[in-house]
């Protein structure tokens, strides 16, 4: 198999395109799913990336993370499990969790994504759980089309699902406060999760990745705060879309909307009203704010969709210290993209200088 940074220099122009959005593959019920005996082995490197952990603020230190199994639809599915180390602080509050389910790109792994995003230690420091699950195949059912690699385009949402309620059970993660994040192919999948399970989540993040349209299209059912991360210059999948993406050497390449309809289409499942845009150091920020009279809105009476659209940035994490593949474009420097959406999990409401039109449920 190769690996993320092989498949994009041997496949020419920035096809790259190795990364957006794929779908799932074979099932059956996964209500009540086993966990399988854990493998052996930390998760502290991976072939092909850089070096471990690091980043995030505060003093506690990154408990070493484990490979877990579980089994789901009869596949036996993995993921990287880091736990919060005891601090003094976190002694005292020995109770249910906050859980961030973090996402691959595609041609990646969870390991590669610890590493690019250093999440694990950010997270740590906030006490709170993080899983990095691995998808199949390298990818994710980010769209709702059968494909024949993917043939249960459903798969990878029962997937997540089950792990949460697998973690719930066994790690005490809080259901209350349960969040997906992603890069690219797994940014998009944190989007179908949003969308399709917003009273699942008390909110989502993807970075460089869309909404799939067309007839593998996805479309939010409910309001959930959602923050959508995007490079102005992605040469990848373009801030504008990729409604007619190029054909697929592995798996077809998913039909996108732009950035903006993303968040826009996220705003109008939660009943926002007009939204307000202004300039910030390295990126501009659109932010919506949900409605509390929309279905379930009231469990999130602060809640906001934000689109950050991050100036000179590519196909790429903005932060992050790993240099991404040829072809992907610039690391933005501004915002830090882990801290920026850990931040807005912990408190998804505008911040003080934006002032949203609340909409007719405020």
């Amino acid at each position: 198999m190769l690996s993320f940074g092989e498949r994009s220099r041997r496949w020419p122009g920035v096809l790259a395109l190795a990364l957006v959005l794929p779908l799932a593959g074979c099932a059956t019920d996964a209500d009540r799913p086993d966990a399988a005996p854990p493998s052996s082995g930390s998760s502290g490197t991976s072939s092909g990336t850089g070096g471990g952990t690091g980043g995030g603020t505060g003093t506690a230190t990154t408990a070493p993370g484990t490979r877990e199994q579980l089994r789901v639809d009869g596949d036996v599915r993995q993921y990287l499990l880091h736990r919060p180390a005891s601090t003094p602080a976190s002694a005292t509050a020995d109770g249910p969790r906050p859980l961030v389910v973090a996402f691959h790109g595609r041609g990646a792994d969870a390991a590669e994504l610890r590493a690019k995003t250093r999440l694990e230690k950010a997270a740590t420091a906030r006490g709170m759980l993080v899983a990095f699950p691995e998808g199949l195949g390298h990818g994710w059912g980010a769209g709702t089309r059968a494909t024949k690699q993917r043939p249960d385009p459903d798969l990878d949402v029962r997937f997540t699902e089950a792990l949460i309620k697998h973690l719930v059970r066994t790690e005490r993660a809080d259901p209350e406060r349960i969040y997906v994040a992603g890069f690219s192919n797994g940014g998009s999948m944190a989007l179908r999760m949003a969308a399709e399970r917003p009273a699942l989540l008390a909110g989502a993040a993807s970075v460089s990745g869309q909404l799939p349209t067309g007839d593998a299209a996805v479309e939010p059912t409910g309001p959930v705060p959602v923050m959508v991360v995007y490079g102005a210059d992605d040469p990848v999948r373009p801030l504008a879309g990729l409604p007619t993406p190029p054909p697929d050497p592995e798996e077809p390449i998913l039909p996108t909307r732009s950035a903006r309809d993303t968040a826009a289409a996220f705003a109008q499942a939660g009943g926002a009203g007009e939204p307000v845009t202004r300039q910030e150091k390295g990126y501009d920020r659109t932010v919506w704010r949900l409605a509390a009279d929309a279905p379930g809105g009231d469990r999130r009476p602060d809640g906001t969709v934000q689109l950050l659209v991050v100036h000179d940035a590519g196909h790429t994490w903005p932060g992050s210290t790993v240099p991404p593949p040829e072809g992907f474009g610039p690391v933005g420097k501004a915002p830090n993209a882990t801290d920026t959406i850990l931040d807005f999990f912990a408190d998804p409401g505008p911040d003080s200088d934006a002032d949203p039109d609340p909409g007719p449920g405020r």
